[in-house]
C-alpha cells in the first residue's frame, strides 16, 4: 500500500467508528489501525479481510489501488 488508506478511513468513519472501536473489533491495537490508515503499516490478508468484514466491504472497496 502506497500512502494513505483514504478508503478505510472514510467507511470507517461512515460507519460511526472510532479508530479504537475498529481496532477492538478486529483484536489489534488502535496504533495498528492509525498506521494502516496513514499508510505506514502494510496489513496482512486475514487483517485486510477481518477489517472488511466488521465495515461490510470487499477487499477491493478498501485496499485495490488504481495505478
Amino acid at each position: 500500500m502506497n500512502g494513505k488508506n483514504f478508503k478505510l478511513k472514510a467507511e470507517r468513519t461512515l460507519n460511526g467508528m472510532t479508530q479504537q472501536e475498529l481496532a477492538d473489533a478486529v483484536g489489534v491495537t488502535r496504533q495498528t489501525i492509525v498506521a494502516v490508515e496513514s499508510g505506514k503499516y502494510n496489513p496482512t490478508i486475514s487483517l485486510c479481510r477481518q477489517i472488511c468484514k466488521v465495515l461490510g466491504k470487499t477487499l477491493d472497496d478498501l485496499f485495490w489501488v488504481e495505478d
